[in-house]
Parts: structure tokens; C-alpha cells; sequence
């Protein structure tokens, strides 16, 4: 079976978790975890599971003006902020418009400041709502990973990952 997951991240955060739920696929699975940029049309096409992650920002997904944004607050002065390599490509939302239909098995997952989701909002809910028009089969509930306030991932986040991952696959079986 073959799990692509592709992320969009900002500052790191979401790119670790996403590494950290391809971590989880268990061995006999072949895994692709790759950028936004990177997930060709023909790449999900080939995916038994496709599970697709980015940034909470303004309550959603990421913008043009909120990832624009996140790149300026990187040139603050005393920032500590560092922008993820690929964090100055598409973002998901210009991703999804060129995603052709499909019948593949997904799940959607964000990073989001650790609040109440009334108060930080979820892009995972956008992202899930991508995945159904286009015709994905949601096999999981929207997934949430933890940033504390000063941009590190909550403690133990990664490993929570990493299971969520191992659940994933097993719904595969």
C-alpha cells in the first residue's frame, strides 16, 4: 500500500508532524511525505491513502496574504521564527484547485496554537472539506497537532503523530 502525505508548512511545525505520521506507517507500506510543491497530480493518483496537513492561520487554512505574512514575521527584529524551506511555495488552498477528482482514501490534519479550537480555529476542517469535493473518502476525523505560543510543538505531539499514523494504516488493512 502506498501513504502519501503532503504538508504545508510555515515555520517547521507541520512539516515535523507530518514526518512524524509518515514515521507511524507501518514497514510494508511504501511512504512519500512531501511538500505542497511537490505533490504532483500523478503522485496522488498512486496513493491507497493521501493525508494532507498545513498551518492553522486566521482560523483556516493559509492564505496568499497569511503565508506573506508569516515570511515578513520571520524579519522581525529579535525574531526567532524560521521559515520551513518550502514555506515560500503554493499553500493548499492553490494546491487544491489543481487536484483532479478522485476515490482515494484521506484524512486531514492542521497545527494550531494550543487554545480552544473556537478561539484558534482548525484548517483541518478546510482541508477535510477540500478532500470530500474532490471526492476523497475520509477514513479518520480531522486531526489537530499543538504549537505552544512561543512556536515549539506541545510536548509529546509527535509521538501522538506518529500514532495517529499507525491508526491510519490500520484502516487500511
Amino acid at each position: 500500500m502506498r501513504v502519501v502525505v503532503v504538508y504545508e508548512s510555515s515555520y517547521g511545525n507541520t512539516h515535523l508532524i507530518a514526518d512524524a505520521i509518515g514515521d507511524g506507517i507501518p514497514a510494508g507500506h511504501q511512504v512519500d511525505v512531501v511538500p505542497v510543491s511537490g505533490a504532483s497530480q500523478e503522485l496522488v493518483d498512486g496513493a491507497d491513502l493521501l493525508v494532507v496537513g498545513g498551518p492553522t492561520h486566521v482560523h483556516g487554512m493559509s492564505r496568499v496574504r497569511t503565508r506573506e505574512a508569516a515570511v515578513e514575521a520571520t524579519h522581525e527584529p529579535a525574531s526567532e521564527l524560521t521559515l520551513d524551506p518550502d514555506a515560500e511555495g503554493p499553500g493548499l488552498r492553490e494546491w487544491f484547485e489543481s487536484v483532479g477528482p478522485a476515490k482515494t482514501k484521506a484524512a486531514a490534519f492542521d497545527t494550531r496554537v494550543d487554545a480552544p479550537a473556537l478561539i484558534t480555529g482548525r484548517a483541518s476542517t478546510g482541508i477535510s472539506r477540500q478532500l470530500r469535493r474532490h471526492g476523497f473518502r475520509e477514513i479518520a476525523e480531522p486531526m489537530s497537532f499543538l504549537v505552544t505560543k512561543d512556536n515549539h510543538l506541545v510536548a509529546g505531539q509527535q509521538a501522538s503523530a506518529r500514532q495517529w499514523g499507525s491508526r491510519l494504516a490500520d484502516t487500511l488493512s
